[in-house]
This record gives structure tokens, sequence and C-alpha cells, in this order.
């Protein structure tokens, strides 16, 4: 296509529980037009940064091992690949780590040794998480078929992590409203569903506090009329509701399921035991024991947006798009977080 610009950047999502980077060749046909990513190499690992973070509030000299594994790997393939531009994004359990900045440096200096102009990684507020996660699911979205019952209504991209969970409320033009909240499939396993299997008890502590928060929530849902989950949790749980063998991205890949289906799947997560759990050929092993806590948290929104809009929303669209691709298109272009 004539004036068609394209280049290769690298973005790096680090969250509590994995950390994934994006190598992609970036197209656009001019200011105007919206930004297209092609995927040059793609790759997630499960370190669990935020081990224990919750409790001890700091990472633990193992957490950061395994992520500096990680990241001086990635930083090889950044470099190999002659990507132009590196974001490095750390998101919920580095805002709550006390001895962060040993994490920050280290990283620096890792990726710097194959980087050399790395500009160093950033620790971002929930509001630009928000927003990050928005735009990357945002940009690949059917809107039209998405919104054809309700043309005139809003979408609500839910991005589950390992410590946080991010609500952000928009339309084809932006996000309008996000929030993030201090809940996540890391943070409830380690904090309420202990257990394998988690008994009665913790899961109505558990329960009650999902449900408190997002009784605080100040993004408008009654202005929901779909909803779209992102990241790796709400993926998983896809999977199983799709009764899948094997993870195949491109089946769970805007898959849209009745939220029932979606809470019958979530059920059946929580109640396994761990061993169960490991035997399902599309589960990550560095899901095994937080799967659980996510499948609640994921169930109860749902439930949630549901008694809000009056099922306007009754069913929910899975993404294999979100922050990550989010921060590789706001490379080079002007970041702003999204209204509170």
């Amino acid at each position: 296509m004539a004036g068609t610009e394209a280049r290769r950047v690298a973005a790096i999502d680090c969250g509590t529980n994995s950390i994934r980077l994006l190598i992609a060749d970036v197209t656009s046909a001019s200011e105007a037009a919206p930004s297209v990513l092609s995927d040059v190499d793609r790759r997630m690992t499960v370190v669990r940064l935020g081990e224990g973070v919750d409790t001890s509030g700091e990472f633990s000299p193992a957490a950061l091992e395994r992520t500096f594994a990680a990241v001086e790997d990635y930083a090889a393939r950044i470099a190999a690949h002659g990507a132009e531009r590196v974001r490095f994004v750390a998101t919920s359990a580095s805002r709550d780590a006390a001895n962060r900045d040993e994490f920050l440096s280290g990283v620096t200096e890792r990726v710097r040794a194959a980087v050399p102009d790395f500009d160093g990684p950033e620790v971002v507020d929930g509001d630009e998480e928000a927003a990050l996660s928005f735009a990357g699911a945002a940009g690949v979205l059917d809107w039209d078929a998405l919104l054809a019952a309700h043309p005139e209504g809003k979408v609500l991209v839910v991005d589950l992590g390992g410590g946080s969970t991010e609500f952000v409320l928009g339309t084809a033009a932006g996000a309008e409203h996000g929030e993030s909240t201090d809940m996540g499939c890391v943070r409830f396993a380690e904090r309420y569903l202990r257990s394998d299997p988690p008994t009665h008890d913790e899961i109505r502590a558990a329960t009650a506090e999902v449900r408190r928060i997002l009784g605080a929530l100040s993004v408008p849902l009654h202005e929901v009329r779909a909803v779209v989950g992102v990241a790796g949790t709400v993926t998983t749980i896809t999977a199983h509701a799709l009764a899948l063998t094997e993870y195949d991205p491109a089946r769970i890949n805007g898959a849209r399921l009745p939220v029932a289906a979606v809470t019958e799947a979530a059920e059946d997560l929580v109640s396994m035991e761990r061993a169960d759990r490991a035997q399902l050929g599309f589960m990550h092993p560095g899901r095994v024991d937080v799967i659980g806590a996510g499948a609640l948290i994921w169930s109860l929104i749902l439930e949630h947006v549901n008694d809000v809009t009056g099922e306007a929303a009754g069913s929910c669209v899975a993404s294999e798009h979100d922050i990550l691709d989010g921060i590789a298109l706001s490379i080079g272009e002007q970041r702003t977080a999204v209204q509170r």
C-alpha cells in the first residue's frame, strides 16, 4: 500500500504471574489510519514474580531469579530480531513490592546488555494499565458484530490478571471509563483459596470479597451491552467451556459464549483438585494452582454485570489480544490514561 510505513517494535508485559514478549511490525497507512500489528515473535513465561508479595510486601529472591532469566532470554530475542524500540511495562506486583527498585535495576542491566539504547522499565499505574488493555483488545474487535443488537451500546473490556483486574468501558472511538482493582488470580489464590480443592468457607470468603469490590466499582456498568475478557485466566476458562483438548488460540480468540456456559466451566475448575486441572490438555502448568481463583472471579464478574444490565450483556467474548498488544501499539504514540 502506498505510503505505508512499518517498523519493528518489542513489547514486554511483566505481570504478577507471567512475563510476556511481543516482537511485531507496526504498520500504518497514514496518521489517521489505525496501526496494525504483524507478529514476529510472541511468547509467555510463567515466572510468578508476585509470589508472596500480597503477604510479604516484596519480591522474593527466587521470584526475581526466575524473572531475570526470562528477561535475559527476551532481550536476546529482541536484539536478534532487530527491534527499533522496546517498551517494558510492569504492573500490579511491581506497584506493590517494596524492593521494586532492585527489580527495575536488574531488568535495566539485563536488557541493556543486549539492547544498549533501552530506556528502562516502567511501572504503570492502574489507569494506564486499563487504557493499554483496552487499546490492545479494541484494535482487533469486530465492533459491528459485537454490538449488532445494541449499536449505541458500549463494550466492557475486563483484563483479569494475577494481581489486579482492570475494567474499561468504551466504544470503537476509544476508552471512556476505566478502573483497576486489587483482585487477581494469584492474589486471591494466596489469600483465600489455599486448600486443594478449596473449601466451602474459603470460596465463601473469596466470593464475599469479590462482590464487595464489584459493588464499589465506579465504572457505569449499566451502559454495558457487550463484555470482552482478556488475558490467560479468561482464555483458559474459555478453553474449558469449549471442551478443548489442547490450547488453540484460533478457536479461543473471538469465541462468544453464553454467560451460563462460562459460569459452568468456571465452577468446574474451582471445584477440581490441582492434579485433575494439570491433566487438562489446554492448562498451562503455571496456572494450575491459581486458575480456581481466577475462574471464581471471572464468573462473579459476569454475574454482576448481568445483574446490573438486566442480562443485556448475556454473553461474553474472549480475546487473545490484550495489554501486550496495547503496549506494542503505544510505542511512539502519546500515552494517556482513561478517565476514572
